[in-house]
């Protein structure tokens, strides 16, 4: 197999600077301009750069590739193909060209001791089954983990690691039916193409509750915004689970196993996982809970003001901001602002709604007078949750949904 190498990753400083001179507010003179709040320390690593077939993003690494979107890409409720973030756990991603990932010839094998048979599925085999389309928030599981206070370890994310798009695929639960799923299957596993490069590494698998696996949302997509997947969002075939975040979303998908026993593997556990009762989750993944903590599933609640930067200048007056909304799947049913630290709130208008798993767009006219003025911004669902005053604290950088501030300077 190929893998893809630094060159590959690395973009051009003079093609990104090109490409950004399109987007307001966008300076890369310095990262606190870019994602403000993160280490002081990823100032000097991190830049904007260019992957193929991308606009320019913020990398993060390169090996593994780690690529945030800037905010101004959040300004629409559906993220572009090359606007979309790159996550990747391992190193060794195939390259575009491996027989591997050629639709032609890319498989993916379906078994495992929950299983009442096996098969092989083809690209083509894959389309033929009856398509859904369905839209859908994938964000990574540490997004804003470098907004923690204090500091954790891991790749210190800003607010771009993640984007929404329109999937279409076959759902899983068809694929399943094909082997038959045993009455003992607790939970469904899932490969990619993508592996590590020393042996020492764990390979990324991942796996399922079987309630979840057997979803109607639950689907293997293979188009994007109705193109082919690119290949570093997991051409020719990803795992889509809506409202659960990335970790769940295998890239280059090629093995399916229904399993009767709890996969027991390194990215179960300890990876991903949160504090029992910390976080107040709908969702459970109870084949995998073990105390004193339990498998991230459903995303929390959170907004993201992106029509404006912190410390954005803006004439007084009427000001229009603007931004997105989401959740695990339940549905905004509100967004508020707030100009006076929380004491008061004015809702926003909603957007289109583009399912319960898509951004919801929200929008307000504000009054800013002279100097500066806060602007607070707070979700609500349609189960009664809504985002966190203050930080949920946990080692690993997860669920930060925090109610975002910024300040606009008004001359």
């Amino acid at each position: 197999m190929r893998t893809l190498n630094r060159r590959d990753f690395l973009g051009t400083t003079a093609a990104a600077g090109a490409a950004l001179t399109g987007l307001p507010g966008l300076a890369q003179a310095a990262l606190a301009e870019l994602t403000p709040g993160v280490p002081a320390g990823v100032g000097t690593y991190a830049r904007m750069s260019t992957l193929p077939g991308k606009k320019p993003l913020i990398q993060l690494a390169d090996r593994p590739p780690n690529y945030e979107a800037p905010l101004e890409y959040f300004r629409t409720p559906i993220t572009p193909n090359d606007e979309f973030f790159v996550r990747y756990h391992l190193a060794g991603v195939p390259d575009a060209n491996d027989p591997a990932l050629d639709p032609k010839t890319f498989k993916i094998s379906i078994g495992g001791d929950g299983a009442n048979g096996a098969a092989t599925l083809t690209l083509d085999d894959l389309k033929a089954m009856p398509a859904v389309e369905i839209t859908a928030v994938n964000q990574c599981s540490g997004n804003r983990r470098g907004l923690s206070k204090p500091h954790v370890p891991g790749v210190e994310w800003g607010y771009g690691a993640m984007g929404c798009a329109k999937w279409k695929g076959a759902k899983l639960k068809d694929i399943l039916d094909k082997v038959g799923v045993k009455k003992e299957t607790v939970e469904v596993s899932f490969g990619g193409a993508d592996g590590p490069v020393v042996d020492t590494t764990p390979d990324f698998v991942k796996s399922l509750p079987i309630w979840k696996a057997m979803d109607e949302h639950t689907i293997v997509a293979y188009e994007m915004n109705g193109a082919a997947i690119p290949h570093l969002n997991g051409a020719p075939a990803r795992l889509i689970v809506p409202g659960w975040t990335g970790t769940y979303w295998m890239k280059h998908v090629n093995a399916i196993e229904a399993r009767t026993k709890p996969l027991n593997n390194y990215w179960m556990n300890p990876a991903y996982r949160i504090p029992i009762g910390k976080f107040p989750l709908a969702a459970r993944f109870t084949s995998q809970e073990y105390a004193p903590n339990t498998p991230i599933t459903e995303m929390v609640i959170n907004s993201l003001i992106t029509s404006h930067r912190d410390g954005a200048r803006v004439k007084h007056g009427k000001v229009a901001v603007s931004g997105i909304a989401w959740d695990g799947g339940y549905g905004i049913r509100a967004v508020q602002v707030s100009t006076d630290g929380g004491k008061t709130w004015t809702d926003a208008k909603l957007g289109q709604d583009l399912g319960p798993y898509a951004f919801r767009p929200w929008s307000l006219e504000l009054s800013v007078r002279r100097g500066k003025t806060n602007v607070m911004v707070n979700a609500l669902n349609t189960i009664g949750q809504t985002q966190a005053s203050a930080l949920i604290f946990n080692g690993a950088g997860y669920h930060n949904n925090v109610m975002q501030s910024i300040t606009l300077n008004a001359a």
